[in-house]
């Protein structure tokens, strides 16, 4: 699944390519995603002008005129650009054609992302109850420490509770984990206020390499320019249960926690 960097590296790299441009046309082949997309999306969306492209959580926000277009990639989903006209393959659900010649265009193998409308964002029922941005001051230790007391789960699923913190995936915070020396099957009320703040500054270093990186690739995640991300070279324990730990040599251990793999060094951790 696309994490927090993935989906900003996309952003990073549409977004010179839709601001300023205006939409002369929405083909959606396809309204099946996890919510279907609105029929009247090319009535709302045609003729107007792409003012802005953000992004909150996982989320993107492509902010027209009149209204905003929220945008998903699911579990396999992708947004790049490509010549208007260009034959579309199988699971390329949408294009937002521009003015300039290209067009936005949706894939989403399982179709599990989402293309919504809104004139409220911020205040849409999937956003509204969001916490604070990782890379913003409104993130530090001393919030994680706070929200942590008197939670009894293991800190790994805590870190990843988008009413904490969002966009702190699966990838990014056992890497975190490791890096901040902490056990990730730690009960979370359980860890002192001193590791929850070196916590929360391993968090947001790796997400902003990741994100200089272009995010990591994993399975058929590309950014919106077409290329891959660079930061999978870089992993220390996601993804290499069994194998052993680049720092202490240990062999490193692996189970699930809240349903997700979980790799950890039994050394390094604690």
């Amino acid at each position: 699944m696309p994490e927090l960097p993935e989906v900003e590296t996309t952003r990073r790299g549409i977004a010179p390519h839709l601001e300023g441009q205006r939409v002369s046309r929405v083909i959606v082949r396809d309204r099946r995603l996890r919510w279907p997309i609105p029929e009247d999306l090319d009535v709302r969306l045609s003729g107007q002008r792409i003012v802005l492209v953000e992004r909150r959580a996982k989320y993107l926000l492509i902010n027209a005129e009149a209204g905003t277009l929220i945008s998903h990639l699911g579990m396999s989903g992708n947004l790049r650009l490509v010549e208007v006209g260009m034959p579309a393959a199988k699971h390329e659900h949408v294009d937002i054609e521009l003015d300039s010649g290209l067009a936005l265009r949706y894939t989403d193998p399982r179709r599990f992302g989402a293309m919504l409308w809104s004139n409220d964002p911020l205040n849409h029922e999937l956003l509204i109850r969001l916490g604070p941005e990782p890379l913003t001051d409104l993130f530090d230790g001393e919030r994680l420490y706070q929200l942590s007391r008197g939670r009894s789960m293991a800190v790994k699923p805590f870190i990843m509770d988008n009413a904490v913190v969002v966009g702190v995936g699966n990838i990014y915070a056992t890497e975190a984990l490791f890096a901040a020396g902490i056990d990730p099957r730690r009960e979370a009320k359980g860890i002192s206020r001193t590791r929850y703040l070196k916590l929360a500054i391993e968090i947001k270093r790796i997400l902003a390499a990741a994100i200089e990186r272009g995010g990591t690739t994993l399975r058929d995640f590309i950014g919106g320019d077409g290329q891959p991300g660079y930061f999978q070279q870089e992993l220390f324990v996601y993804g290499r249960g069994g194998e052993h730990c680049k720092v202490c040599g240990t062999g490193l251990r692996e189970m699930k926690l809240g349903q997700r793999a979980s790799v950890w060094c039994p050394r390094c951790q604690s």
